[in-house]
């Protein structure tokens, strides 16, 4: 127990740690990622033997944590929003069985897309799957929900879904911590083949359950501490705000709020409080982070006769973060630019690092394509995504994770020649495996360059699934070893890996290429490390 300064990311593992934690599961994601490193770094979680490795992927990570759940321990399951579609299979399916030990799931997700292919808002993910939501207002406030979040899922017998922002996971705060529990005492539930079996006729029976279970979990929400009403004055308008839109709006009004304002981080939506709003104030305003979520909720149950204002109707901008100008300006107060980046910062686009294997890699695959004029090279989630900027532009496509392969191999069937994949050794492990498998099942005409840095560089360096068996997964997978072909992407080595690609090209079938060669920023880490 104490006083710290904490990341967001950072107050959750700590809560998560303190509440009895017996393992988190997470593939890395920004802004998601400091969560499993903090766990992973913490000497408690060492002592106690708490689970802490990497997965493969989200899907994976998401179906261990519930193994670990039906096992009766508290797991924690921690990804970036779009790493949400990945395990959204056992997501779903998860609300259906329930949960034995508390299950706390954690979405970070990324308004203005500052490292993101898209903002997608998974408070709809919680809605689609009917399963209460907590969405913290500060790091205070993160810390309690986790807190006491494991112990609200084992009482309502569902999973939670916990969502943040960037600026809460990557912004501080003091934050109290409390008394560390101890973890659950293994015990698998004594009904567990009559909810876990998702036979249809069972899946029906716990369907059911799931909707019975709406009229609790509504009754939760209105009852939360994280559901405040705050009355004022002026009620010409009502603000309804949800997690970390509430600091924004505070920060407008620093000597209290001039009309009522309901807070709102744990949902389902509580009706009784928004209806008390409605029935005092003559207009709405809708302030939340993300995609329309509560404005449009609100908008199917509200009377015509009120005005609902937010991201819909104008007030406030469809996409990029909220901040407390943005909040200003719906308010209808002047706004000084506080934002604004001053004139003598210069705009950097990012760039792959000097001395980095992928540059190597991308100059020698131009310089063969030229001679195919159609050639088309398909793109991955990676550091190496940034070969579609100058002075490479290397890549056509980057969709998701994993795409590379298949999109090329869509390309290739489709007449495309040569049809290129370049994907990192991470994204290969998390996704990228199962479309090589159709690629053999066919014997595409593909080249797959797996560009291979042996760690999760994006993210910071953290252990990749597939580091020093590549070659052996390629092979189990049925690809012709004598088209595995491993290369060290060095400037001496240039006028091999050119002739190397061009005999892959022309061999046709499925070829892989694993230009290999280890980060130069972790290279540096462990040169530091070995220092001290």
């Amino acid at each position: 127990m104490g006083k710290h300064l904490f990341l967001g990311d950072e107050a959750i593992a700590q809560a998560a740690i303190d509440a009895g934690l017996s393992g988190v599961y997470a593939y890395p994601g920004t802004p998601s990622t400091e969560i499993t490193e903090y766990i992973q770094n913490s000497a408690i979680a060492k002592e106690r033997g708490i689970h802490c490795h990497w997965s493969a992927n989200e899907k994976t990570a998401m179906e261990a944590a519930l193994g670990m759940s039906y096992a009766g321990k508290r797991s924690l399951c921690c990804m970036k929003h779009v790493g949400m579609n990945v395990a959204a299979d056992c997501f779903m399916n998860a609300a259906i069985s329930g949960i034995n030990g508390g299950m706390l799931i954690v979405t970070a997700d990324d308004p203005s897309m500052h490292s993101s292919q898209n903002e997608q808002d998974n408070r709809y993910y919680g809605h689609f799957a009917m399963i209460p939501m907590l969405e913290p207002s500060s790091q205070q406030e993160a810390y309690n929900m986790v807190y006491e979040g494991f112990a609200l899922s084992e009482a309502l017998g569902y999973p939670i879904l916990l969502r943040i922002t960037t600026r809460m996971a990557h912004s501080r705060a003091g934050v109290t911590t409390r008394e560390s529990k101890a973890e659950n005492p293994l015990q698998t539930p004594a009904d567990g083949r009559q909810r876990y079996i998702l036979l249809p006729a069972i899946a029906r029976k716990r369907f059911r359950a799931l909707i019975e279970a709406q009229e609790r979990f509504e009754s939760v929400s209105e009852e939360s501490v994280y559901n405040q009403y705050f009355d004022g004055p002026d009620k010409r308008l009502g603000i309804i705000t949800t997690g970390i839109a509430f600091n924004y709006l505070s920060e407008n009004y620093p000597e209290g709020f001039p009309h009522p304002v309901l807070k709102i981080c744990q949902y389902p939506l509580p009706q009784k409080q928004i209806q008390q709003l409605v029935e005092t104030c003559d207009e709405i305003l809708v302030l939340e982070e993300g995609y329309p979520f509560v404005e449009e909720q609100l908008k199917g149950v509200l009377s015509l006769g009120i005005r609902v204002h937010g991201r819909l109707d104008g007030t406030l901008q469809r996409d990029g973060e909220l901040t407390p100008d943005a909040v200003g300006k719906a308010l209808g107060k002047p706004i000084t630019r506080y934002y604004a980046i001053p004139e003598i910062v210069e705009q950097r686009p990012p760039a792959l690092c000097q001395g980095c294997g992928h540059r190597d890699v991308y100059e020698a695959l131009n310089e063969v394509l030229t001679a195919y004029a159609d050639a088309k090279v398909f793109g991955d989630i990676g550091c190496y995504t940034l070969g579609a900027l100058p002075p490479f532009r290397a890549i056509d496509t980057c969709i998701d994770m994993g795409s590379s392969i298949t999109m090329a191999k869509g390309a290739a069937d489709a007449g495309i020649f040569p049809a290129v994949s370049v994907i990192g050794d991470s994204t290969f492990t998390h996704s990228g495996m199962m479309g090589l498998l159709d690629c053999v099942n066919e014997n595409t005409n593909i080249i797959i360059v797996i560009s291979d840095n042996e760690t999760t560089a994006m993210t910071g360096g953290q252990d990749s699934a597939g580091t020093g068996r590549l070659e052996s997964i390629c092979a189990g997978i049925g690809v012709d070893p004598a088209h595995i072909r491993v290369m060290i992407p060095l400037k001496k080595n240039y006028e091999e890996m050119k002739a190397i690609i061009r005999e892959e090209i022309e061999y046709r079938g499925v070829s892989v290429l694993i230009p290999r060669r280890e980060c130069m920023q972790t290279v540096t880490r462990k040169k530091k490390a070995s220092k001290k």
